[in-house]
């Protein structure tokens, strides 16, 4: 069994719409799929859940939150996407993402570049504008050469159109997951940066706050890796989660399916819904 629980679509960086991914991950082998879009729910809105799916379909949220001032993502799967607390933490972020489109946006016309707030929204659907859709604009234009240089040059952390973060807090974020009747879990611990120790105090201030499993795997990654934060997740006696983070085909390292299988170590975080 294929259980790839962390992918997005066009309603928030990704680029097929939701019956589209659904059919690639049944045309890709997965057998359970939980879509984990940014701080929406709105795949679940163009989806019939009550129909018959060509793979078993997870419903599932990936929100943004900072511990120590530093951007971190939590999954939570097996949601209630309707739940008032998920209305109430979609409803949140969204107002904060638009929040921090405006504040982009003048930043980077005072950087040179006028109205890239029209052409960020108008890439993004739902309306969940994030940097990926500023970046894809100024590509667009010709202000930059690809994906890359726009937030090496414009949208990385002390570049002309930085933002500070004003999401949810973690324990705000892990409460609105768990109200919904989720599964809260730690995505991709290995993106952060981290030295060991902070990733272990990252993960205890998590378990304190309702956190209860973490992403031993993120797409392809090397074996070393796999059972380093394999050891690490059953240390901290957390459930272990696992998953592309597909965005798009042709991303070979984040393939819908195509990543390593949970060391055996692990406890899986389906075996507990």
């Amino acid at each position: 069994m294929i259980f790839d629980l962390h992918c997005h679509t066009t309603c928030s960086d990704g680029s097929l719409a939701p019956a589209q991914l659904l059919q690639l991950a049944a045309d890709s082998g997965v057998d359970t799929l939980a879509i984990t879009d940014h701080d929406t729910t709105a795949a679940f809105d163009q989806l019939d859940l009550s129909a018959s799916q060509p793979v078993q379909l997870i419903p599932a949220i990936e929100f943004s939150t900072t511990w120590r001032k530093i951007g971190v993502h939590v999954v939570g799967l097996n949601i209630k996407p309707d739940s008032d607390a998920m209305r109430a933490g979609t409803h949140f972020q969204h107002r904060v993402r638009q929040q921090r489109a405006e504040q982009i946006a003048e930043k980077l016309c005072h950087a040179g570049l006028p109205d890239t707030l029209a052409g960020a929204a108008a890439l993004a659907d739902n309306d969940n504008i994030g940097r990926p859709h500023f970046a894809q604009h100024l590509v667009n234009i010709g202000a930059v050469a690809n994906i890359r240089q726009a937030f090496k040059k414009y949208l990385g952390a002390g570049k002309p159109g930085d933002v500070k973060q004003f999401w949810a807090t973690l324990p705000q974020v892990i409460q609105w997951i768990r109200d919904a009747g989720g599964t809260a879990v730690l995505a991709h611990p290995d993106k952060y940066n981290l030295t060991r120790s902070k990733l272990l105090a990252l993960l205890d201030d998590f378990s304190a706050v309702g956190g209860q499993g973490m992403e031993v795997i993120s797409g392809k990654q090397l074996p070393q890796l796999t059972r380093d934060l394999a050891d690490i997740c059953q240390q901290k006696g957390l459930l272990a989660s696992c998953g592309s983070d597909f965005h798009q085909p042709g991303q070979p390292w984040a393939e819908l399916g195509h990543f390593p299988t949970l060391p055996d170590s692990c406890q899986p975080v389906w075996n507990h819904w």
